[in-house]
């Protein structure tokens, strides 16, 4: 019944910027950690950024490899997104959301950095 669905991936040249977007169903994410990870060619899943929401008090948490760069939020909507600038080629990836530490999974949308 979970569901979680990404989209706005796609190609995009070193330095550029891409936003990701995530809707889930069939859970209230309000009270959830939401996650994002990512996966490339013959590596292991690994994970990018995630947030809670505790009253109107936001926590985030990056990656070091995508500090500073990568940004992610969450709307009342049952929306979570990433907004990634300064893309590098080393982005590329399959981006999957994710439940925080739970095997809920969306389908992962390609994210491509090249020149």
């Amino acid at each position: 019944q979970v569901q979680l669905v990404e989209s706005g991936g796609g190609l995009v040249q070193p330095g550029g910027s891409l936003s990701l977007s995530c809707q889930a169903s069939g859970s209230d994410i309000n009270t959830k950690t939401m996650a994002w990870f990512r996966q490339a060619p013959g590596k292991q899943r690994e994970f990018v950024a995630r947030i809670r929401n505790e009253g109107n008090t936001y926590y985030r948490y990056y990656s070091p490899s995508v500090k500073g760069r990568f940004s992610i939020s969450s709307d009342t909507q049952n929306g979570v997104y990433l907004q990634m600038n300064s893309l590098q080629v080393d982005d590329t990836a399959v981006y999957y959301c994710n439940i925080w530490d739970t095997t809920y999974w969306g389908q992962g949308t390609q994210v491509t950095v090249s020149p």
